[in-house]
């Protein structure tokens, strides 16, 4: 539990508020404070002035030096405030009157000359014995019988220390109480606003490997969400499409892996349900051999998928001369295409050559022409062909059969896809052959595609970036050598 607060996003960003609210006020605060303060000071110093122009007025004008000294009581009440200080003294530093309750050392200041008005400069600023502030003003002036007498009086700040202690202290009250409550109202606006966020989580974990067809609400979703909506919404359809491929590819996993292994099967009963004689048993072990060929051709052709989908390993880029590449894959299925009596012919229009992975492509090329001498008319001609473009480079394997609806085109390179059932019976192609190739070129960061005609010439494309190596994605090499033949793909 302690943990789950600790993680808390709602928790983090109400303390992070709070926090800031509490900054914010305990700067108003101290600005009030110090406002306040100056302020106090400010009328303390007027006062303590004022008080000072009051008792040169009346030494100047009313009392002689004898008559001070006889009558102290009434600058006692004058002064008013028992624990200021007020004393007079000659020029020889002689006291003449000295009202000091609290016994204070006053600092030795130079008083103002009598003939100059008070201002709040002359205004000292010293401290009491106990560590207070205190203010002291000390001035010159003459008694009416003319005797210079300096008046020096002191106020103690006792009165508004005390004012500014209370007033920090409710300051620092307020300070923690707007903390807590703007931590707990926050909390509470950010529960309330991350309403829909919770929302979104329910619909999400609702979702199941059996519902991948339901999509998070966007009408109702608030703005600032519904980027995020829609970026799950997609995954969502990623998702879909890859989980419902993934069921197809097991069907037809199983579909193709069931009929080599009923064979299988089906050979050995046979062959166990009577003695027979050792040639016999040699053509089951060699119709078994085969059966466990095509399926371990199956099993490498899906473990090259495999691979080529994680993207593990660096692809080993040479460059390649096309024409010769050509010429070399074309040469490697004469036999096969002699026996249905199909031509090869190479065509090279790319001088500048193919930077690639030379496996790679020996293998995808060769995926193509075994496909295209498999289902080309008989006593036709297959042409592979290479382009130079400005920034791709083109390679062509074209061939005359059955024409292929165009909306067929597009799934020839999907896994297990056969456009012609009836010509695949039988064979030895497993329907991965194109999906290689796809593949392949990925891994090179370009793309292959094909076109049909209603007339029957179909084209497939293997299209090379001019920079291969800029687009190169991470692949492990296939573990065969030259390309594949016919009975592979």
């Amino acid at each position: 539990m302690r943990g789950q607060w600790r993680r808390s996003l709602t928790l983090h960003t109400a303390l992070l508020f709070a926090l800031l609210a509490a900054l914010v006020v305990s700067m108003a605060g101290m600005y009030l404070y110090k406002s306040m303060e100056a302020s106090m000071i400010a009328r303390s110093d007027a006062g303590l002035i004022g008080r000072v122009d009051r008792f040169r007025t009346l030494l100047r004008d009313t009392l002689t030096l004898d008559e001070i000294r006889a009558r102290p009581a009434l600058f006692e009440n004058m002064l008013g405030n028992e624990q200021d200080v007020l004393v007079f003294r000659m020029p020889d530093a002689q006291a003449v009157m000295d009202i000091n309750p609290s016994r204070q050392v006053l600092p030795a200041v130079t008083p103002v000359a009598g003939n100059r008005p008070l201002t709040p400069d002359d205004v000292h600023v010293a401290s009491t014995a106990q560590g207070g502030g205190m203010r002291v003003v000390a001035a010159m002036t003459r008694t009416l019988d003319g005797q210079a007498v300096e008046v020096q009086a002191a106020h103690l700040l006792l009165n508004e220390t005390r004012m500014l202690r209370v007033y920090r202290n409710q300051i620092a009250l307020a300070v923690a109480l707007a903390f807590v409550s703007i931590a707990v109202l926050g909390y509470l606006a950010l529960r309330r606003g991350l309403r829909p966020l919770r929302a979104m989580a329910s619909q999400a974990a609702r979702i199941t490997p059996t519902s991948l067809d339901q999509r998070l609400n966007l009408s109702d979703t608030p703005y600032e969400l519904r980027e995020l909506t829609a970026s799950f919404n997609a995954m969502l359809d990623r998702l879909a499409d890859g989980y419902q491929r993934l069921t197809q590819f097991s069907a037809d996993l199983a579909h193709e892996i069931r009929t080599p292994i009923g064979a299988l099967m089906g050979n050995c009963q046979v062959a166990l349900y009577q003695r027979r004689a050792p040639a016999e048993y040699e053509s089951v072990l060699a119709s078994s051999l085969e059966e466990l060929e095509r399926l371990s051709r199956l099993v490498e052709n899906i473990l090259f998928l495999a691979r080529a989908d994680n993207a593990q390993s660096a692809l080993d880029y040479t460059q390649l001369d096309l024409d010769a590449e050509l010429r070399r894959v074309a040469e490697y299925f004469e036999g096969l295409a002699e026996e249905r009596g199909i031509r090869l012919q190479c065509v090279c229009d790319a001088p500048g050559g193919l930077c690639a992975d030379a496996i790679l492509f020996r293998r995808a090329l060769g995926n193509l022409v075994a496909n295209a001498v498999r289902y080309a008319d008989a006593d036709s001609v297959v042409t592979l062909s290479a382009q130079a473009l400005e920034d791709e480079i083109h390679v062509h394997v074209d061939n005359r059969g059955a024409p292929i609806p165009a909306d067929r085109v597009h799934k020839l390179f999907d896994r297990f896809y056969r456009a012609d059932v009836s010509r695949s019976a039988g064979s030895d192609a497993s329907g991965l052959g194109l999906a290689i190739v796809r593949a392949i070129m990925a891994l090179h960061g370009g793309s292959a595609g094909a076109r049909s005609t209603e007339e029957g010439h179909i084209r497939f494309t293997l299209r090379y970036p001019a920079r291969a190596e800029a687009t190169a994605s991470q692949a492990v090499p296939p573990q065969v050598v030259g390309p594949v033949n016919a009975t592979r793909v």
